[in-house]
């Protein structure tokens, strides 16, 4: 089994800023895209921001220069660092990750999704 395990969520002020990090732990053979998504109160969930295991990366247009994604392949983890925080950036922010695992003599990706933080930025 895969787990995703959240940290780094709270409260801050507008203009402030939080990093989110994501670790995933479990028999894994490798980690392909990971990503962070949000759910704000009465909206769909939506893609945050993603990053190969390359490294390339997209954004969300709404949070273009304020957050960076990163990762750590050796500690399959993934990071959300959060910059020039908004009000309109309050939701629960949700880590997703494509797991290579083994199972009958084969590798095979599965995709995991982690419980959530929640991040409330106040005016």
């Amino acid at each position: 089994q895969v787990q995703l395990v959240e940290s780094g969520g709270g409260l801050v002020q507008a203009g402030g800023s939080l990093r989110l990090s994501c670790a995933a732990s479990g028999t894994i053979f490798g980690i392909n895209d990971m990503g962070w998504y949000r759910q704000a109160p009465g909206k769909q969930r939506e893609l945050v921001a993603a990053i190969t295991s390359g490294g390339s990366t997209k954004y969300a247009d709404s949070v273009k220069g304020r957050f960076t994604i990163t990762r750590d392949n050796a500690k399959n983890t993934v990071y959300l660092q959060m910059n020039s925080l908004k009000p309109e950036d309050t939701a629960v922010y949700y880590c997703n990750a494509d797991a290579r695992r083994y199972s009958g003599g084969y590798y095979f990706s599965s995709n995991y999704w982690g419980k959530g933080t929640l991040v409330t930025v106040s005016s």
